[in-house]
C-alpha cells in the first residue's frame, strides 16, 4: 500500500493505493476447490474442468501451473494469492488458441475473410500525406494480407510511381514498394499476399511493371496458365509463400481527358467529393471519355494477373452475376455496398461464395477514417479494405476479427455465408443461437503505465467500462458499468448478457474510460475479441491503446460464459 498526494490550490488530498486483491467470487471459488486454504493439483484440475471449461485439461497441465505459481512456503499447492496471480497472469488468455486452425485452411480463397489494406502506401491522410514503403511494411508486420498500390507514370513518364492520384500526396517508386512486400510478406504467416493494382499506365509502362514483378518476386508469383482463367481460387494452404496480383486485365490503354496526376498546387474535383472514389480499374469502359486508343496491352502483364477485376456494364444485377467458369473480383465503395444491400443482399452473398468482393472507403474520408466492417463481412465480402494508418472503433473491430485463427490474416467465413442451398439473408430476423455472459470483475495496471496525474490532476481516476458486441445489427449493442470514483484498481463486479443470433460474426468489445465532468472522458484502454474463439471461465484480458498496441500492464479480470 502506498500514499498519493494531489494538490488542489492550497489544499492537499491524500489517497491510499493498495495492491490488487481477489474479488469475492474468486475467493468463493477458491474455497470450493481447496481444503484448508490449499489448492492441490487435483483441486486445480477439477477447477479447470468445471469452471474454466477446459475439458481436455490434463494433470500435467495443472501440475505445471502449480509449479509456476506456488511459493516456497506452499510447495505443490496454491494458496489464494497464488491462485489469484495465476488467474490474472499473461498465460490465462481469453482466446482459445493462438495457433492457426490448419484443418480450416484447405478451402478456396473466396471462403475466407482476408485482412485488407486500402491505399497501403500512404503515411497519413488521403489528400496530402507522403507515399512510402514504410506503411506497407508496418501493415504486413501486423498481419495484413492484401496490399493496394495505385500505379501512375512518373513525372518523366518513363517510370512508375505509387501515388494517390488527383491529390497532393507525394509519390514513391514502385520498385521500393515491391521490394518491401517481398521482404515482409510472410513475417506474420506463410499464407499468401494479394497485391491489388489500380493501373493508370501506358502499355509501355505496363510492360515495365511486368518486368519488375517478375524480377522482384520470381517464383513467388502465382498466376493461372497463359490464356486461362481460374474457375475456383486455390486454398490458402496451397498458396503458402505465394504472391498474387489482382487488377483489371487491360485489353487496351485508353488515354482519357480525366486521367492525369495532380501535382502539388494543382488539384481537381469539387463539391464534397474531395478525394475521388477509388478503383478506376473496376469502372465500366466509357467510350465517350476516350480520346485515343493505343496498342494492345503487353501479354506478359496480362499473364501475371491471378485474380481478374472488373465491373460489367448493366448495373448491379450484371455485376453480381456468377460465371461458373470464371472467378473475378468486384470492388464497391462502402456507400455502393450499403445501397446495394437493401435490394441485392442475398445476391451479394451468393456472388461471394465463388468470387471476391472488395469494399473500400468512400472518397470523403480524407483523414483516413474507416467504416463499419460488419456490413461487408455479413454479406460475405472477403476484402474489407481499411486505412491502416487511422484510429478508432472501426479499426479496433477490424483488428479484433483478425486476432482469430492465430492472427494469420485469414479467417474462415461462417457456414451460413457458404451454404449454396439456403443463401443467407443479412436483412432477415434470426433466432438467438447462444447467449454470452460477461462478468467484469476488476482491472489493474493503470497506476504502473500512466503518471498519477494523467487522468486527473487532482485525484485518482474515475473509471468505468463499456462492454458490448459488434456484429450483425440484431446483436450489436454497448452497455456500461457504474463509475468508480478515485480508484486506480476499479472493482466493478458487474454481469452483462448478450443474446447472439450470429455468433460467428460477433466480436466482444471492451473499453475503459475515465469519467470527466467537464471534458471528454479520457481513454483508458480497449480490446476486441472474436466471440467464437473465446475461452470460457475466468480470464485475464489485456487492453490496448488507441493505436492497437497492447498496454504493458493494463488488464481486466473477466468471466466468460455461454449460457
Amino acid at each position: 500500500m502506498s500514499n498519493q498526494t494531489y494538490r488542489f490550490g492550497f489544499f492537499r488530498r491524500k489517497y491510499h493505493h493498495a495492491a490488487s486483491v481477489a474479488p469475492p467470487e474468486v475467493k468463493i471459488l477458491f474455497e470450493n476447490y481447496s481444503e484448508k486454504g490449499a489448492m492441490t493439483v487435483d483441486h486445480l484440475l477439477r477447477f479447470l474442468t468445471d469452471v474454466q471449461k477446459q475439458d481436455k485439461a490434463t494433470r500435467e497441465e495443472a501440475q505445471a501451473i502449480v509449479n509456476a505459481f506456488s511459493s516456497l512456503l506452499h510447495r505443490n499447492c496454491l494458496h489464494l494469492d497464488a491462485f489469484f496471480k495465476y488467474l490474472f497472469g499473461v498465460d490465462n488468455s481469453p482466446l482459445a488458441s493462438l495457433e492457426v486452425h490448419q484443418e480450416d485452411m484447405d478451402d478456396p480463397l473466396s471462403h475466407y475473410f482476408i485482412f485488407t489494406g486500402h491505399n497501403s502506401y500512404l503515411t497519413g491522410n488521403q489528400l496530402s500525406s507522403d507515399c512510402s514503403e514504410v506503411p506497407i511494411i508496418e501493415a504486413l508486420k501486423k498481419g495484413v494480407k492484401v496490399i493496394e498500390l495505385d500505379l501512375w507514370p512518373n513525372s518523366n513518364e518513363d517510370g512508375i510511381d505509387v501515388v494517390h492520384g488527383r491529390t497532393l500526396t507525394s509519390p514513391v517508386e514502385l520498385i521500393k514498394c515491391l521490394r518491401a512486400i517481398k521482404a515482409h510478406a510472410f513475417d506474420v504467416s506463410d499464407y499468401p499476399v494479394v497485391v491489388t493494382l489500380e493501373d493508370h499506365l501506358t502499355p509501355q509502362l505496363q510492360a515495365k511493371v511486368a518486368e519488375m514483378l517478375t524480377e522482384t518476386f520470381g517464383d513467388m508469383l502465382f498466376a493461372p496458365p497463359p490464356g486461362e482463367c481460374l474457375k475456383e481460387l486455390p486454398s490458402p494452404e496451397f498458396l503458402k509463400k505465394r504472391i498474387l496480383i489482382s487488377t483489371k486485365p487491360p485489353k487496351e490503354y485508353k488515354e482519357s481527358k480525366h486521367d492525369h496526376v495532380v501535382t502539388k498546387g494543382n488539384t481537381s474535383g469539387g463539391g464534397d467529393k474531395i478525394v475521388s472514389d477509388e478503383d478506376d480499374e473496376d469502372d465500366d469502359d466509357d467510350e465517350e471519355e476516350v480520346d485515343k486508343v493505343k496498342k494492345s496491352a503487353p501479354s506478359e502483364y496480362k499473364h501475371l494477373i491471378a485474380i481478374q477485376a472488373g465491373k460489367p456494364k448493366g448495373g448491379m444485377t450484371e455485376c453480381l452475376k456468377v460465371d461458373p467458369d470464371k472467378v473475378r473480383r468486384l470492388s464497391l465503395s462502402e456507400e455502393q455496398l450499403e445501397d446495394a444491400s437493401e435490394k441485392y443482399g442475398t445476391q451479394i452473398v451468393r456472388f461471394t461464395q465463388q468470387n471476391v468482393l472488395r469494399i473500400y472507403p468512400k472518397g470523403t474520408r480524407i483523414m483516413s477514417s474507416n467504416y463499419d466492417p460488419l456490413v461487408g463481412w455479413s454479406h460475405g465480402a472477403q476484402m474489407v479494405a481499411f486505412n491502416m494508418q487511422g484510429q478508432g472503433k472501426s479499426l479496433w473491430i477490424m483488428r479484433g476479427m483478425f486476432r482469430a485463427n492465430g492472427g494469420c490474416g485469414y479467417v474462415k467465413k461462417p457456414d451460413i455465408l457458404l451454404n449454396n442451398n439456403a443463401i443467407f439473408d443479412p436483412q432477415a430476423s434470426l433466432p438467438v443461437k447462444t447467449t454470452l455472459r460477461v462478468t467484469i470483475y476488476m482491472g489493474e495496471g493503470w497506476y504502473d503505465d500512466f503518471s498519477r496525474t494523467h487522468f486527473d490532476r487532482y485525484s485518482p481516476p474515475d473509471f468505468y467500462a463499456r462492454v458490448g458486441i459488434a456484429g450483425v445489427p440484431a446483436d450489436t449493442v454497448m452497455k456500461k458499468t457504474k463509475t468508480l470514483e478515485d480508484d486506480w484498481l476499479p472493482a466493478w463486479e458487474e454481469v452483462f448478457e448478450f443474446p447472439l443470433t450470429v455468433p460467428r460474426l460477433a466480436l466482444l468489445r471492451i473499453e475503459v474510460l475515465d469519467y470527466d465532468m467537464s471534458e471528454k472522458d479520457d481513454f483508458g484502454g480497449q480490446t476486441c475479441l472474436p466471440v467464437w474463439e473465446l475461452r470460457q471461465g475466468i480470464r485475464a484480458v489485456p487492453l490496448h491503446n488507441e493505436d492497437g498496441v497492447k498496454c504493458r500492464s493494463v488488464k481486466l479480470l473477466v468471466r466468460l460464459e455461454f449460457v
